[in-house]
């Protein structure tokens, strides 16, 4: 338990405990608050001297403060991944897999070229962005706010795009040609930008999502 009390000011009792929220990040259902200095209470000398509310708060039984991630390293997430990688590759039936790691703006890629690999990808990349989600939870543990990770194998991403592009080409025809919209079957967040952006700047079909994950489908349907 957090021990720790802490003093917060304000003009107000409510200004004071609203600011000690605030900076210890948390919720009056979880701290003790004790006002050191009532507002209402005033003297002669003290009239024309601002007015100063002191609170004390602190954190009830079983509820500690909630310490600060440390934001991203990318040099330090990138070391973390590829110790993970290269135990992961140790345990594969193909243990001589390659890969790179690298950092392109605020996202991490990782790739894996071998077409050896290719039964990572699983159906429809299922096998793939499951390993990805393991890879962005591993990266942004601890860290301030989620890190991006893009994998790749045996350049699935390329192709998975040029074909969802190429689908949604066709989707789109058939949506004008039978003004009925069309729901397409589950994909991944990945995906289904894929299919958004080819069709973004189409002049006669729109797309939007619809449906929870994984479950979440796109659907086109004319503007």
């Amino acid at each position: 338990m957090d021990e720790k009390t802490y003093i917060f000011e304000g003009k107000t009792t409510n200004e004071a405990i609203e600011k000690g929220l605030k900076e210890l990040k948390t919720t009056k259902h979880k701290v003790d608050i004790k006002v050191l200095e009532n507002e209402d209470k005033k003297t002669f000398f003290s009239i024309l001297a601002p007015k100063v509310v002191k609170v004390e708060m602190k954190f009830k039984e079983g509820i500690q403060l909630k310490e600060e991630k440390e934001p991203m390293d990318a040099t330090q997430v990138m070391k973390e991944l590829e110790i993970f990688m290269n135990n992961f590759i140790a345990n594969l039936p193909t243990k001589d897999l390659t890969f790179e790691i690298k950092q392109d703006r605020d996202l991490i890629k990782i790739d894996i070229k071998d077409e050896k690999a290719a039964y990572l990808i699983g159906y429809r990349g299922e096998t793939l962005n499951s390993l990805q989600n393991i890879l962005s939870n591993i990266a942004s543990n601890d860290k301030q706010e989620k890190v991006r990770i893009l994998l790749n194998i045996s350049n699935y991403r390329e192709k998975r795009e040029k074909d969802l592009t190429t689908l949604a080409g066709k989707i789109a025809e058939s949506v004008v040609r039978t003004k009925k919209s069309i729901t397409l079957e589950p994909m991944s967040s990945y995906d289904r930008k894929i299919v958004h952006s080819a069709l973004q700047e189409h002049d006669k079909v729109k797309t939007y999502s619809i449906g929870k994950e994984p479950y979440r489908k796109v659907v086109v349907s004319l503007k």
